[in-house]
């Protein structure tokens, strides 16, 4: 990658590092489901703006729509909902460490569903070490008396398992020659859609009380953290690969942390601190660039 793809991808880890900071703005004041529709209904609007604007072909098949609708709840309904509900009693820093576990279930759901993608034995030890690490920080967090935080970071966990289903699930848009703007836009539109009558049911107009910071934190994470994050994804899947832009995985706990202590007054203790080295360590094995042999 040269300096363009490096700085792309470091604004990319600041923005979706910045999501957890916002999340845990909006979630002080908003519920938990209109947070997450509004965010994807902003998207759905940036990322339609997009496509207009540039021309691109609007799919009509109804079986295509159905996969935005599978992909929409894979990818936004399920994980969005979970890490904002966990959002709501553990930190934004220790929110986006068990996000970033998303590669180590990936690695498992794709040896089991895909014979094309076998786990080596470098990936297998990769898991264990990760999975590891996320034991030791929910373990010594209940054994200190601290099993309160425990539902809160499972449910991180379930979204991460989410989006490596996602992961899986998204790759027949590849053979299908839909447009990845596209894709993202029918994506967050069907999940838009698809959560309003509940929305609406279940925390009804409880938001508009006329606070404007939480809804601030929302539009921004809609507009910049998922619509244009969506472009500047691919754009970088374009332009340096899916091996380096993994690498964003690596980079987006540590905007979290930092934003989160800065502004938020957050901090972690001893148990995150290994259990971050560990899952760093398991990624790295996944990855397997830094101990790759050089040839000779």
């Amino acid at each position: 990658m040269g300096p363009a793809e490096w700085g792309q991808l470091l604004l990319l880890s600041l923005i979706w590092g910045g999501s957890f900071f916002l999340i845990a703005i909006a979630v002080r004041d908003l519920p938990v489901l209109t947070i997450v529709n509004a965010r994807v209904g902003v998207a759905a609007l940036v990322l339609w703006a997009i496509v207009l604007g540039s021309r691109r072909r609007i799919p009509r098949d109804p079986h295509l729509w159905l996969a935005f609708l599978i992909m929409g709840f894979l990818n936004n309904i399920v994980p969005f909902g979970l890490i904002v509900w966990g959002q709501t009693a553990i930190p934004s820093g220790l929110a986006s460490i068990l996000n970033a576990t998303t590669p180590l279930w990936t690695v498992m759901i794709s040896a089991l569903l895909l014979s094309d993608e076998g786990a080596t034995p470098m990936k297998l030890a990769g898991v264990f070490l990760g999975l590891g690490g996320v034991a030791v920080m929910i373990g010594l967090d209940t054994l200190a008396g601290l099993g309160h935080a425990v539902l809160p970071q499972l449910a991180i966990l379930g979204a991460a398992i989410s989006y490596a289903c996602a992961g899986v699930f998204g790759r027949r848009f590849r053979s299908m020659g839909v447009d990845p703007i596209v894709t993202a836009a029918g994506m967050v539109t069907a999940s838009t859609l698809l959560m309003a009558p509940l929305t609406l049911g279940v925390d009804g107009l409880s938001g508009f009380d006329g606070k404007s910071i939480p809804w601030l934190a929302v539009i921004v994470l809609g507009v910049l953290c998922t619509g244009l994050a969506y472009v500047l994804y691919f754009r970088i899947l374009a332009k340096a690969g899916a091996t380096n832009l993994s690498l964003v995985t690596f980079m987006v706990p540590i905007s979290a942390i930092l934003l989160g202590w800065l502004f938020l007054g957050e901090t972690l203790g001893t148990a995150h601190l290994l259990g971050i080295a560990m899952i760093a360590a398991g990624l790295a094995l996944i990855d397997g660039r830094l101990i790759a042999r050089r040839p000779a």
